[in-house]
């Protein structure tokens, strides 16, 4: 047979000489910055103890789901609730064999070897010893909850909140004594959501009881708003974000926008030249929010989200059935950006981007609007969903390179609901190393190892820390 290298050696993905010491002497020892994920903060102050691999793996996992369907896998043995936890596993295991060349393939070795230190390949015949040795493993302390955050050294986590949630899991985390610091971040997509008034109007219900204002109109909605958008921040929350097709950025009045919510309470739907109103006159207060308090904005912008309706109908949002979309972004993003940049309330902001035909829109749209107050201003934030992966990364950091400073770049985030997604982070640093390294064995950037060693220190830690100016954990 012929010779081959061990599958996920020490310096795997780490090519050269440079690659390697980069990564062994500057990236490893970097605490982890959590920057936007999607960890459930019940579980976090609770310090969940999880009973076996399934509940900590599988559940909620939309990547694994996805395969698992296109592996033929009855929706009862993914996401259903008639077969056991340890027959969800299986089909699983027997996925992955089909997931080669997959990132999943690559993450799930590593969640095992990282955290379970199982070596085995995952597939039918070792899932047996696998789920037996894992299950055992989450009986220790140090596969809590908070065993994991610190395992990894994860210095700051923020989450997801909704201007509703009362934060009261948040509250209790600051009187823990868990070393991560873990913040909310606030994401008040549902407050445009007027061409759906049944659910606009449940939330904004919820919204009323929350802030104690009667959500009459749009001037109390803004006022509910704004409570909540202060209640965040006296829990140290310093970042928004929202999840969105692209960014809406036409001209529509107060008096516009009141109608349209008016109309929207009343029961009937804003048409789609309504929302776009709307949303666009919304997103403006959202960004002058920010912007008066400092904080940083998230725009997670061109997923197709919930293209299965039998599927949403039964499962709901965030199901493994979104996809890439291919919406124009140039001219509305520049708008939005542009109008609050004239009146001096535009915040610092991640731009993400899920299509990677619209990288380099995105990456010049970043330096129109720098201004010399803080490095790095706006930035082209991290490969997202999709592109989290091999291929993904090294486009997105070869996209940034070229059109901005990579040394000012504040690195990668989980985006993940799952506690075993710490890994993602080991693997953007070895791609981050391999790609400095090649360079330099190129001749392309010089053989500075002080210079480079910063650099890969900073995109992997420091730079956030800078950047997002929260307090962290100490590791």
């Amino acid at each position: 047979m012929p010779t081959a290298h061990p599958f996920l050696p020490d310096d795997f993905l780490l090519t050269t000489r440079w690659a390697r010491t980069l990564y062994f002497e500057h990236a490893v020892h970097q605490p982890i910055f959590d920057y936007h994920c999607h960890l459930p903060p019940a579980e976090i102050a609770a310090n969940r103890r999880f009973e076996n691999l399934y509940q900590i793996w599988l559940a909620g996992d939309h990547y694994k789901w996805r395969a698992m369907r296109a592996n033929g896998v009855p929706e009862d043995f993914i996401t259903g609730n008639a077969t056991s936890d340890y027959d969800k596993f299986l089909a699983y295991a027997r996925t992955v064999p089909q997931t080669l060349r997959n990132p999943l393939y690559h993450w799930s070795h590593l969640e095992l070897r990282r955290y379970f230190g199982i070596d085995l390949l995952i597939n039918e015949q070792n899932a047996p010893k696998i789920w037996k040795l894992a299950n055992a493993k989450l009986q220790e302390p140090a596969l809590s909850v908070h065993g994991i955050l610190t395992k990894f050294k994860v210095a700051v986590v923020c989450t997801t909140d909704d201007p509703v949630d009362d934060l009261a899991h948040h509250q209790a985390l600051r009187k823990s004594k868990l070393a991560t610091r873990v913040y909310p971040a606030f994401r008040p997509d549902k407050a445009l959501l007027v061409n759906h008034p049944a659910a606009f109007n449940v939330w904004c219900d919820q919204l009323a009881a929350r802030a104690n204002v009667e959500v009459k109109d749009l001037a109390s909605l803004l006022a509910a708003l704004k409570q909540r958008h202060d209640f965040f921040h006296s829990l140290g929350g310093r970042l928004s974000d929202h999840g969105m097709e692209y960014v809406p950025a036409e001209d529509c009045t107060e008096r516009e926008a009141a109608a349209i919510f008016a109309q929207a309470r009343a029961g009937t739907a804003a048409t789609p030249e309504q929302w776009v109103k709307y949303a666009s006159f919304l997103m403006l207060f959202f960004g002058r929010l920010d912007a008066e308090r400092g904080w940083t904005k998230q725009l997670h912008l061109g997923a197709l989200r919930n293209n299965n309706s039998r599927l949403m109908k039964r499962l709901g949002a965030d199901s493994g059935v979104d996809s890439i979309g291919d919406f124009p972004h140039a001219r509305s993003l520049s708008r939005y950006l542009d109008r609050l940049d004239g009146e001096n309330k535009l915040p610092k902001m991640v731009l993400y981007n899920v299509n990677p035909a619209d990288n380099y829109v995105f990456a010049t749209m970043t330096g129109n609007f720098q201004d010399g107050t803080v490095p790095g201003k706006i930035q082209f934030g991290s490969s997202w969903w999709f592109l989290d992966q091999r291929e993904g990364m090294e486009w997105q950091i070869n996209t940034l390179s070229n059109i901005g400073l990579l040394g000012r770049f504040v690195g990668m985030l989980t985006d993940s609901r799952s506690f075993l997604s710490y890994v993602r982070h080991e693997y953007f640093r070895r791609l981050l190393c391999s790609l400095l390294g090649a360079d330099v064995e190129a001749g392309l950037i010089p053989a500075d190892r002080r210079a480079l060693g910063e650099l890969v220190e900073n995109v992997c830690y420091k730079n956030a820390v800078g950047y997002f100016g929260l307090k962290t954990g100490k590791f």
